[in-house]
């Protein structure tokens, strides 16, 4: 016999604890090496714990659900062990049958609708079951009353209740909005930009930038691209307050808000002021990609000394964003919308995007906010400055 301990890996500095989701394999079970053991939630990503060695799972330590912490041993694995050979029955080729592999993200979305994956029809490479088969399940009819997942879901006119423990990173998301009203003397200013020189400098050159740099050209870029110029302008928008200390960061790490099916995570873009447009892109889809998947790392996830969220992409008009402590501002952009406007006297129909700016009045003045919001609004107005670094 030779034992090998299954620990809990080496969580960032700001992660206190995680929680144990779903082990994919019981006491007895046949493991190999680099094989998902089980998937582990913190506040800020959900990590896949592989097998360092092939065996057989002998002890499982730490239940489904377990708070657990960085190192902690959470099961076992016999490394000579041998999977007892099961007394003959006759559905024997039936028994043996192996569940189709998942993706994780399939795994947690099932997991949240109460389905087993060993159910289900895999639409992806070697049977492989995905997100969408999970998804296409649980839209289909069925005569059977399903658990329901979330309070969303519950029927129309019933008075029915149902309680639904938070997730640990809607937990952490929760606590660091708080944190983030309670902590700061938070204000918000606004601006609105005329967002057509943008279109049509992207429509003239999208076709010829996807096929260089191999990824689409959004808007994002030349969002980033102006805020990172007007940092650069004023500081102490991305500064950061520490007891009666001011935090001056000689670098641009913006955080980029995406959406996923477990709430909103913010990925950094790190030292952004260095990146090209297609840099940019590039990194806003690989990230994108990941969060979809659940595979953003807590390095990608933590710093960060300025964000920006984009309510436009679900057709919001103006909102106030919250800001990320321990950053001191947030830009908010909304949904470009055909709108009125006055130029030279003149009514005319422009495509107008409304800018938020969420800052710390405890150290931006209203002043700089509006000048800071100001810059980004001329950025982009002409952006062929920012492209020629005028």
């Amino acid at each position: 016999m030779s034992i090998i301990e299954v620990k809990v890996p080496q969580l960032s500095e700001s992660v206190s604890e995680a929680t144990l989701i779903t082990w994919n394999k019981k006491v007895g079970e046949a493991v190999k090496e680099g094989e998902n053991l089980i998937d582990i939630e913190t506040d800020k990503v959900v990590l896949e714990l592989p097998a360092i060695k092939s065996g057989v799972l002998v002890k499982i330590i730490k239940a489904d659900g377990a708070k657990v912490g960085s190192n902690e041993i959470i099961a076992q694995i016999d490394t000579e062990a041998v999977v007892q050979a099961a007394a003959p029955v006759a559905a024997a080729p039936v028994a043996a049958a192996a569940p189709a592999p998942a993706s994780p993200s399939a795994r947690k979305l099932a997991h949240a609708h109460d389905l087993d994956t060993a159910t289900l029809q895999g639409s992806g490479k070697h049977g492989l079951v995905t997100k969408e088969d999970v998804l296409s399940a649980v839209q289909q009819p069925t005569p059977v009353a399903q658990p329901v997942a979330a309070p969303v879901s519950m029927p129309v006119g019933d008075r029915a209740e149902q309680r639904v423990p938070m997730t640990r990173i809607r937990q952490r998301i929760a606590e660091r909005l708080l944190q983030s009203q309670q902590n700061a003397a938070i204000l918000t200013t606004f601006n609105e930009v005329n967002m057509q020189p943008v279109i049509d400098l992207r429509n003239k050159y999208k076709d010829a930038f996807e096929k260089k740099h191999g990824v689409k050209l959004g808007f994002s870029s030349f969002f980033i691209k102006a805020a990172v110029i007007a940092l650069q302008k004023f500081p102490v928008v991305n500064a950061s307050v520490d007891g009666n200390d001011v935090i001056y960061h000689g670098y641009f790490d913006i955080g980029m808000a995406i959406g996923s099916e477990r709430g909103l995570v913010v990925p950094i873009l790190r030292n952004a002021d260095q990146l090209s447009l297609a840099d940019i892109e590039k990194q806003i889809a690989a990230f994108a990609a990941r969060a979809k998947d659940g595979k953003l790392t807590m390095e990608e996830l933590s710093g960060g000394t300025f964000s920006i969220t984009n309510g436009g992409v679900f057709g919001s008009m103006l909102s106030t964003p919250i800001i990320n402590p321990p950053q001191s501002a947030i830009l908010g952009i909304h949904a470009t919308k055909d709108r009125p406007v006055v130029e030279n006297g003149q009514i005319v129909i422009r495509p107008i995007n409304y800018l938020a700016l969420s800052y710390d009045h405890r150290i931006i003045d209203g002043r700089e906010a509006v000048q800071f919001l100001g810059t980004i609004k001329e950025a982009l107005e002409y952006p062929g400055r920012v492209l020629l670094d005028l």
